[in-house]
């Protein structure tokens, strides 16, 4: 599915799905191949590492110096390019990696493609998920570890017909909700505001059946849909996910507990470069569209530019504000991690601890 297509505009965002919809092993290799796009100085593949350990150790007096030598990695971007991954494609263009001593290949993402089990593996070093969707990938014994995230709360959301009568999370009851039913969000909130009447539809990426039908909802993103709805004269309304308290962290940058007991030095590389990038690409993001689209010519720039200025506050808003680009906190994640454990989407609550880490981000 396309997030946007000039010649279809009612095709919408990525499906926001339970990210532990795991593909094959085959898929997984397929997605590593030759034939992915990649944006990258050198085509060489990264090197395996060694098996995971169990625990995310602190990183070592090594981390506190960017490689000398350059080294190529990987990461693998949540979807097709797009401004969510700004900072990333800034890095690149501007030579933020290199200078960290990392020849960065961005793999692009997409419906076939799951960046837990590719990192897992040891095909890349680095990957992108949202903060729900890392909790539940440890639950199924992947030992990843959150080191940094790009957004610092969800711009997932739940769109609506100005004339439906829908005002809020509480309204959805008897209307028609295209949503994947498995979405932890979705899970959260018809468990809190009682939707024991909403008609859960099959959300297929498109927004042609929200479109026609006027007493409908659907699953969505507020960086993206409005640009379609907005050129569909579409009178709409919106429920941000985060604003019903389910907040998580969105985009969020992830590596293995082997990657940070073994290659620290790489992992701080990759999340100060990475940072860096991102505080690059606030006011730049017009000079870094370009090499984004060349990656996904079927999303327009004036889409990009809409998109760019949209995750602004999703970005750099919040604790990001006063504690720095990419931040996160125990709070935060133990508040997700209580939501998921009491609709039943993970069965117990590991040590935080475990789950992410600050120590690679850059001093505020």
């Amino acid at each position: 599915m396309k997030r946007f297509n000039d010649t279809n505009p009612l095709v919408a965002k990525r499906p926001v799905l339970l990210s532990i919809s795991f593909i094959a092993i085959s898929s997984m290799l397929a997605a590593c191949g030759s034939g992915s796009t990649s944006v990258s100085s050198s085509p060489s593949a990264p090197p395996s590492t060694a098996p995971a350990a169990s625990t995310a150790p602190a990183a070592s007096t090594a981390a506190t110096t960017a490689p000398k030598a350059i080294v190529p990695a990987t990461v693998v971007l949540n979807w097709f390019a797009e401004p969510e991954h700004g900072g990333n494609f800034a890095a690149v263009a501007k030579g933020y990696y290199k200078d960290a001593g990392l020849d960065m290949t961005l793999m692009p993402g997409g419906p076939q493609v799951s960046s837990t089990q590719i990192v897992a593996s040891g095909k890349a070093q680095f990957g992108m998920a949202n903060g729900d969707d890392i909790l539940v990938a440890r639950q199924e014994g992947i030992p990843i570890v959150a080191i940094a995230t790009s957004l610092q709360k969800s711009p997932q959301a739940l769109f609506y017909h100005k004339d439906s009568g829908v005002k809020d999370f509480a309204d959805l009851n008897g209307h028609k909700v295209y949503v994947a039913s498995t979405a932890s969000f979705w899970q959260f909130i018809k468990k809190k505001y009682k939707l024991d009447s909403a008609q859960e539809m099959k959300y297929t990426g498109q927004l042609v059946n929200f479109v026609n039908d006027k007493t409908s909802l659907t699953q969505g993103y507020v960086t993206s849909e409005p640009f379609t709805l907005d050129q569909q004269k579409v009178e709409y309304g919106t429920l941000l996910n985060a604003d019903s308290g389910y907040n998580i962290y969105g985009g969020v940058y992830f590596t293995t507990e082997k990657m940070i007991a073994e290659h620290p030095d790489q992992v701080k590389a990759f999340v100060e470069a990475t940072v860096k990038g991102w505080d690059y690409y606030k006011d730049h993001s017009e000079e870094i569209n370009p090499s984004i689209q060349q990656k996904n010519p079927d999303m327009g720039l004036d889409m990009m530019k809409f998109s760019a200025a949209k995750e602004m506050d999703f970005v750099f808003g919040g604790d990001a504000a006063t504690k720095g680009t990419g931040v996160m906190t125990k709070e935060r994640w133990e508040e997700v991690q209580k939501q998921l454990v009491d609709v039943g989407v993970l069965k117990t609550a590991e040590s935080i601890d475990k789950v992410f880490t600050t120590q690679f981000l850059p001093k505020k």
